[in-house]
């Protein structure tokens, strides 16, 4: 029987010793680990049975490792005992340092806990230090190597070969060993938890590339425009890519669209509503400019894109081609402004056209006089005129009826000064026609075709209708580029010529006249078709309807004034 008094036993055990220890960081994994510290139980310290119970994150112990007998390893591998029933067992018996020694004499108390255990009978002992087959040694292991670390598990032994309980030697060895042990199942949960970290961050790493490669995919062949812009710095709003469809939508290429924002792009008048969209992200309607220096109508939907760390980075912009749909939208607002036949404005929107100019503050009244000078133009008249009536009544004139006050060329006591224009509203005066002081006002010529209904009585609507888009074109053609040729209805159309004078209006109006006379061919049949033109004054403090009906009375003066004969023949 080994003896610890015997030196030459100690220096083996103390090799075997080394070499179980050795083997403890050789283990692959921590279950490779766990049941490698039960076996050096056995094959360096001399025990038949060993157990190594290890702590759960709930705080109970598992039996995750047993050596020495199949028999115990079939009964209490996997099996759980409490936490309360651990601590009891290591706050009783002798405390040998580290390890607890409960003798049989009082671990009886234990048999019937939760605790896995495995104990063969055997007679009571003939020596004091004689060991029972009902006697325990626990070694606990701690995350610190010592007992004032947290509880790592508990390495239970059995059955020493010798047949004695451990001696100071045996005992020192043991506690030893568990301190290593607790060292090596540390360093394999590390390696666990570092293997499982890689693991789960190489999947994660497959995942992002996996959705980047479905977003480049994405991107790039949406089959509409697609881009990624700067946000913040000095690129700020810079394009840092672009797909194909919205390379092609606006004919340049993706290096050449790197050279450019969305701000180079846009049309002048759209560029409120890209800033404002761009700032908040959301949906805007705007133009985008084509190599060719045209402009496509677009849908913009934006997209922040946040950084965790450095807050918006990127915007995302999804580009959609809705010319055809503005396209459509116009073709409707066009039909709901214009008469079908001859494509002039019909009458809503000439009443539209006239009330814009038009005010309810009647020419010399207070307010009024305050706001023109005594000739009823304001400093800047061609710009406030131009935004407030969009069809341009201010614009150039031709040399037979050029407005000789008013613009440029009048006096500056005869223009308002900055103070003039309050209301943003240029005040629309007519002329005297008694005393025909110089003023230059808006025209109202109201026509009415002299002999069209026999023509429709006799050849047809067909003739009629043909006749009309003749006309109309003829108007048209004798007006210049600001002025308004609107059909009212049925065969009476209305002129609006801005910046006339009172024999500037009569000469347009017989201009306009000889225009209309020569025949007309239709079909290969020529018919005639004559014009009587009322004249009438647009002027603050009147409605459309007056204006009109001013310019209708004025009308039927002067058809009346002529002959059946002189009306055809003029």
């Amino acid at each position: 029987m080994e003896t610890e008094s015997e030196p030459y036993v100690r220096l083996a055990t103390l090799r075997q010793l080394h070499q179980v220890v050795a083997d403890l960081n050789t283990a692959r994994s921590l279950a490779d680990t766990l049941q490698t510290v039960a076996d050096g139980i056995i094959a360096g310290l001399g025990y038949e049975l060993s157990a190594v119970n290890l702590v759960r994150p709930d705080g109970d112990l598992v039996v995750a490792a047993v050596a020495g007998s199949a028999g115990a390893e079939a009964l209490m591998a996997g099996r759980v005992g409490s936490r309360v029933s651990w601590e009891r067992r290591l706050a009783m018996g002798d405390h040998w340092g580290d390890l607890r020694f409960i003798p049989y004499t009082e671990g009886w108390v234990l048999d019937d806990d939760d605790v896995p255990q495995w104990h063969t009978t055997g007679p009571a002992p003939r020596f004091a230090d004689e060991w029972h087959p009902m006697d325990r040694l626990f070694a606990p292991m701690y995350t610190a190597g010592a007992s004032g670390g947290e509880l790592l598990g508990v390495i239970s032994v059995d059955k020493p070969r010798n047949g004695r309980r451990p001696g100071a030697w045996g005992r020192e060895a043991l506690q030893m060993y568990a301190f290593q042990a607790a060292i090596a199942i540390s360093n394999a949960r590390l390696r666990a938890n570092m293997q499982r970290a890689l693991v789960r961050l190489e999947r994660e790493q497959q995942a992002l590339r996996a959705s980047e490669e479905s977003f480049r995919q994405a991107f790039e062949y949406a089959p509409s425009g697609m881009a990624i812009a700067e946000m913040g710095g000095d690129q700020h709003g810079r394009l840092h890519r672009t797909n194909d469809a919205l390379c092609r939508l606006l004919g340049r290429s993706a290096s050449q669209m790197r050279r450019y924002s969305f701000s180079d792009l846009v049309h002048p008048e759209d560029v409120g509503t890209l800033l404002r969209t761009s700032a908040e992200g959301g949906r805007a309607e705007l133009r985008l400019g084509r190599r060719d220096g045209t402009y496509v109508w677009v849908s913009l939907r934006n997209s922040v894109v946040a950084d965790a760390a450095d807050g918006p980075r990127f915007l995302l912009t999804h580009v959609e081609d809705i010319e055809e749909r503005k396209r459509h939208e116009l073709q409707l607002a066009h039909r709901a402004s214009h008469d079908s036949l001859t494509g002039l404005p019909n009458s809503a929107e000439l009443r539209a056209r006239l009330g814009s100019r038009l005010c309810d503050r009647p020419a010399g009244s207070e307010t009024h006089a305050a706001a023109v000078g005594p000739y009823g133009c304001l400093d800047g008249f061609a710009e406030v005129e131009s935004a407030a009536y969009g069809h341009g009544f201010g614009a150039d004139v031709g040399p037979d009826y050029a407005p000789e006050r008013g613009g440029e060329s009048a006096p500056d006591e005869y223009r308002g000064g900055p103070e003039a224009g309050y209301d943003h509203h240029v005040h629309t005066i007519a002329p005297d026609e008694e005393t025909d002081d110089g003023i230059k006002g808006l025209a109202v010529l109201f026509c009415d075709l002299d002999g069209f209904k026999s023509i429709n009585d006799r050849f047809g609507h067909h003739t009629g209708d043909a006749v009309l888009i003749e006309v109309a074109r003829r108007l048209s053609n004798g007006v210049r580029d600001g002025d308004t040729v609107a059909r009212l209805g049925g065969d009476e159309f209305v002129v609006l010529a801005d910046g006339l004078g009172l024999a500037d209006a009569e000469d347009l109006a017989v201009r306009l006249r000889n225009a209309i006379i020569p025949p007309i061919r239709v079909e290969g049949r020529a018919v005639r078709v004559g014009a009587s033109f009322g004249i009438g004054w647009a002027a603050c403090g009147m409605s459309a309807e007056e204006v009109l009906a001013s310019a209708d009375q004025r009308m039927y003066v002067e058809k009346r004034s002529r002959s059946k004969a002189g009306r055809r023949a003029c």
